[in-house]
């Protein structure tokens, strides 16, 4: 049985999978949301360098899965990728959900569109954390008010050390089996990253006519794609 490990972005829980979990375990597979260190009912516990990435590692370990998934959506690509090979024969497929992917050395911050200085700016303007989003940004994503407004709701604010550390990989991302998920309303083509590694024969793009949220906009059809990943129909 594939078991999924699903891990949502920037400022949400394990919570924003509520809608995608039931499909995926409807389809036969294990299932299991998980919420990083320092976000949503984990608000208490600190989160610094390499945390996230022992997150989604020790979820893995403690429950002895196996032919295992890994989901990262936006930010937590990040923490993803990096767990994906530290699980080693356990993973079977990682799938990156319209998010960031990491590079050697490189953190969430260094590709900020103001620049990692502007970005860091912000960080310390509010205490070390990444401001949740307000309903109008999220505008032109494709989701309903109601949406939005759990959304806007359930968000916490995001631990900036984890945001500001750099990745750690010891092997070539393209190397591991992967599909990416291009949301369409966020962005038309994926950034020059993913572009690189989507030349890897290892690697394929899934393009979903949605906002950067589909487990709020589409999670029907964004759980047929993950159950796609496993040879389903």
């Amino acid at each position: 049985m594939t078991e999924f490990v699903l891990v949502a972005g920037a400022w949400l829980g394990s919570w924003a999978w509520d809608e995608v979990v039931p499909e995926l375990r409807a389809a036969g597979h294990g299932t299991h949301a998980v919420t990083l260190s320092g976000l949503a009912d984990k608000q208490n516990l600190g989160a610094g360098r390499q945390t996230h990435v022992e997150d989604i590692v020790n979820e893995v370990e403690r429950l002895g899965l196996r032919d295992v998934v890994l989901v990262g959506h936006s930010y937590a690509g990040i923490p993803v990728g990096q767990a994906a090979e530290r699980i080693g024969d356990r993973l079977s497929h990682v799938v990156f959900v319209d998010s960031e992917v990491p590079v050697n050395g490189e953190s969430f911050a260094s590709g900020w569109w103001q620049g990692q200085a502007a970005f860091e700016a912000a960080l310390a303007g509010n205490g070390g954390f990444w401001a949740p989003l307000t309903a109008t940004d999220c505008e032109g994503q494709g989701l309903t008010d109601e949406q939005i407004a759990r959304f806007v709701g359930g968000s916490t604010p995001h631990p900036g050390a984890t945001l500001t550390d750099p990745a750690v990989l010891t092997r070539p991302l393209g190397e591991l089996p992967a599909t990416y998920i291009k949301c369409l309303l966020d962005g038309p083509e994926p950034n020059d990253a993913v572009a690189g590694l989507l030349k890897s024969e290892h690697w394929r793009l899934v393009e979903l006519d949605t906002g950067h949220w589909p487990m709020f906009s589409r999670p029907r059809e964004l759980a047929q794609i993950l159950h796609e990943t496993t040879g389903g129909s």
